[in-house]
């Protein structure tokens, strides 16, 4: 799928499968301390799907829940608040999940700048897969676009990826969450996805009409990542990398 060898920047590219929130976001936690620490020498994008979870963000507005957490929760669905920018965002089944380790500190210092490199490279990703993503002016995210007139500044109605990102010491963690699958699509009616009152969530299968798996999607991303922060993909075992982390954190 990648390279295995190359230049000394990389991005270490760890296909984690699917595994529930919390764990999950200990491990990205883990491993931008060691980033921070430089104990993990390379970038890092970890890929995953997870399932059925709310998050709220920093950003998440009363009016984003048209239901309580309880009765998120009584419908099968976690609910989690953390310390990533924006609003109420979902992940579930169908949904490539990633969250880039990144020091900001060996590209460029600038979380708007960052942002914008996330989404170029959910866009350079799924225009492989023939989709053409673009972006929505004054919001955050992926979208695809509807046919608006032009000099129209509300946003597209069909949105493809929601990102929400947290930085240390200029090393980031949190992510994106790319819909493939039509399954993560019926989740939405519990939120107001992003904040945003009748945007229309959309999928890769969706924009493309036909059947896609998330083993598609994930390398087409992890390439378009790679393109954008001028790194080489590396494929990383979960084991190996776990290692390193159980050894970093032994070290502490």
């Amino acid at each position: 799928m990648f390279e295995r060898s190359g230049p000394t920047r990389q991005l270490l590219v760890v296909d984690l499968g699917r595994r529930p929130y919390a764990p999950a976001l200990a491990l990205q936690r883990a491993a931008a301390r060691a980033r921070i620490a430089g104990t993990l020498d390379q970038d890092l994008l970890l890929l995953l799907e997870h399932p059925p979870v709310v998050t709220l963000g920093r950003g998440t507005k009363p009016s984003s829940l048209p239901l309580a957490p309880d009765a998120i929760r009584a419908r099968g669905v976690e609910v989690h608040e953390i310390d990533r920018g924006g609003d109420v965002t979902f992940h579930g089944p169908g949904q490539l999940v990633g969250y880039p380790i990144v020091d900001l500190t060996r590209h460029r210092k600038d979380l708007h700048w960052y942002l914008r490199q996330v989404e170029e490279a959910l866009i350079v990703g799924v225009a492989a897969l023939g989709v053409r993503g673009t972006r929505s002016t004054g919001y955050t995210g992926v979208w695809v676009e509807d046919g608006r007139a032009p000099g129209d500044a509300s946003p597209a109605r069909r949105k493809l990826a929601s990102i929400g990102v947290h930085a240390r010491d200029w090393v980031t963690w949190h992510g994106f969450a790319l819909n493939v699958t039509h399954e993560p699509l019926r989740f939405f009616d519990l939120i107001v996805p992003c904040g945003i009152p009748g945007v229309d969530m959309t999928s890769v299968a969706r924009e493309l009409d036909r059947d896609v798996a998330l083993a598609e999607v994930g390398p087409a991303v992890a390439r378009g990542f790679a393109r954008v922060f001028d790194l080489e993909a590396v494929a990383m075992e979960p084991d190996a990398l776990e290692a390193r982390l159980a050894a970093f954190l032994g070290a502490e």
